[in-house]
C-alpha cells in the first residue's frame, strides 16, 4: 500500500504521484495524494470527488460553474405558474443592473414577450429590450 499524504496534493506534485501509482485502484490513489478524511471509529473516508476536481484542475480542465454558491443556475426559462404569473428570478435581474422600482412596459409579440424599460427610445432600436 502506498504511503498517505498529510495534506491533499495539487498541481504538478498530484500529477507526479499518480503517475508512479498505475496499478494502485483509484480509491487508494486518492488515499495516497491526501484525498481523505477520519470519520467515526478512527475510519478512513475518501474524498474521490475532490480528488478528482484537483486532478483536473491540475491537468488545466477549468469546471467553473456559474452557479451563485445558494443552489440554482440561471436555466433563461420561465414557466408559468398555476396562478397565471411569470416570476423572474434575480439572476436575470441582476445581470441586467436592473434596480428595486425599475418599470418596464409590457410589449407582446406573435411568440414573446418584450420588456422595455419606461424612460428608454420607443423607436425600436433601444438596447436594454429583453425578450421572455
Amino acid at each position: 500500500m502506498a504511503e498517505l499524504a498529510t495534506t491533499p496534493l495539487t498541481g504538478k506534485a498530484l500529477l507526479q504521484k499518480v503517475k508512479e501509482l498505475p496499478n494502485v485502484p483509484r480509491r487508494e490513489t486518492a488515499k495516497a495524494c491526501g484525498y481523505y478524511s477520519k470519520i467515526k471509529n478512527n475510519q478512513v473516508r475518501v474524498n474521490l470527488a475532490e480528488f478528482y476536481d484537483a486532478l483536473l484542475a491540475a491537468k488545466g480542465v477549468a469546471l467553473e460553474s456559474t452557479k451563485d454558491g445558494r443552489g440554482r443556475e440561471a436555466s433563461y426559462r420561465v414557466s408559468v405558474h398555476q396562478n397565471g404569473q411569470i416570476v423572474i428570478g434575480a439572476n436575470y435581474t441582476q445581470q441586467l443592473g436592473l434596480k428595486p422600482g425599475d418599470e418596464f412596459e409590457i410589449k407582446l409579440g406573435y411568440k414573446h414577450i418584450r420588456l422595455v424599460k419606461i424612460g428608454d427610445s420607443q423607436d425600436g432600436s433601444e438596447t436594454d429590450t429583453n425578450e421572455a
